[in-house]
């Protein structure tokens, strides 16, 4: 895929669409032990190095919090990523080391969440952009936390976050949301209805039940 090397244009002509996250909505983040499951992440990327596609940088500073809107997307998307397959056909091996202090929180939403969507190429069009966005894969991502900037800033202040399908699995989707907006306030406003931590055996359990149906399985 082709970095766009070129700049956002100097204003938005497109309408990008509006979708909501209505109240019960329920979200599947991997995160640390050691952070609370609704708190946004308040340290931005370095604007070259490192971090995620739409992570805040020192251009644009606001919390942020991925998630998927099932489980599947929350593991591959946080744990499959530069994991390439075997030309032998045997399993990929996840490192422990990956998963070690870390659980998958299961959450419903308290309150409706206005994001705006990258799910088609309508959706694309309306910010000047095609499947590159959420496809590029992570040495593009600081030209994807720029465009990510200049969406947020020229959309307004009602977009809470936006959605687009799981590059890892196409059949889910992964939202990104925004600790600046719409009086999130760096918390997201929803309830922990479940906890699956990787340091115990059940959690390693279902963990190995989820990654063998994309051809991988913990290291021993």
């Amino acid at each position: 895929m082709t970095v766009p090397h070129y700049r956002p244009p100097d204003t938005l002509t497109g309408t990008p669409g509006k979708v909501t996250l209505p109240r019960g909505t329920l979200l599947y983040r991997i995160h640390s032990s050691r952070r609370t499951a609704t708190d946004f992440n308040p340290r931005p990327a370095h604007c070259l190095y490192g971090g995620g596609r739409f992570d805040a940088t020192s251009c644009d500073r606001y919390g942020y919090l991925y998630a998927g809107l099932g489980p599947a997307a929350a593991v591959c998307e946080t744990l499959l990523r530069s994991l390439p397959f075997d030309p032998t056909g045997a399993p990929r091996l996840l490192p422990h080391r990956a998963v070690e202090g870390r659980r998958m929180s299961t959450l419903r939403l308290t309150a409706d969440l206005t994001v705006l969507p990258l799910m088609s190429a309508r959706d694309l069009a309306a910010v000047h952009q095609d499947t590159w966005l959420v496809h590029a894969e992570a040495q593009e991502y600081p030209y994807t936390r720029d465009w990510a900037h200049w969406i947020r800033r020229h959309a307004g202040d009602w977009a809470q976050g936006m959605v687009w399908p799981s590059k890892r699995e196409p059949m889910e989707r992964t939202v990104v949301l925004f600790g600046d907006r719409g009086g999130l306030d760096g918390t997201l406003p929803a309830d922990e209805e479940d906890v699956m931590d990787f340091d115990t055996a059940d959690g390693l359990a279902w963990l190995d039940s989820v990654l063998g149906a994309y051809g991988v399985q913990l290291a021993p």
